[in-house]
């Protein structure tokens, strides 16, 4: 029983350890998503960010297919480290759960 349990010890202490690096990673990220605006035919875009409850739009211009690129794929990022930072969290539970002698339910 103590080899199951140093096991799942172990699994936490590598839960936690990654759930750290996903929130770094997220930090390190921009801030923000880009919107594109056409305006008498001439497309701008803003960069909107979210201020407590407010969403504030920050005038970017006319921007560069490498900067608006750039962006997209800080989104794309940020969709993966949110979801793989939602199932961590659920592991976590589940294995302090487990350790503690806790009744198991199914993770999903």
């Amino acid at each position: 029983m103590n080899i199951i349990k140093g096991v799942l010890e172990e699994e936490l202490q590598n839960s936690i350890r990654m759930k750290r690096q996903y929130e770094k990673a997220l930090n390190e990220l921009p801030k923000g998503s880009l919107v594109e605006k056409s305006i008498k035919g001439h497309k701008y875009y803003y960069l909107a960010v979210r201020e407590s409850d407010r969403v504030k739009f920050i005038y970017k211009g006319k921007i560069s297919e490498e900067e608006k690129n750039k962006y997209m794929e800080a989104k794309k990022l940020r969709a993966k480290y949110r979801k793989l930072l939602s199932q961590l969290k659920k592991q976590i539970v589940f294995l302090k759960k487990t350790l503690n002698g806790k009744a198991i339910r199914s993770l999903t």
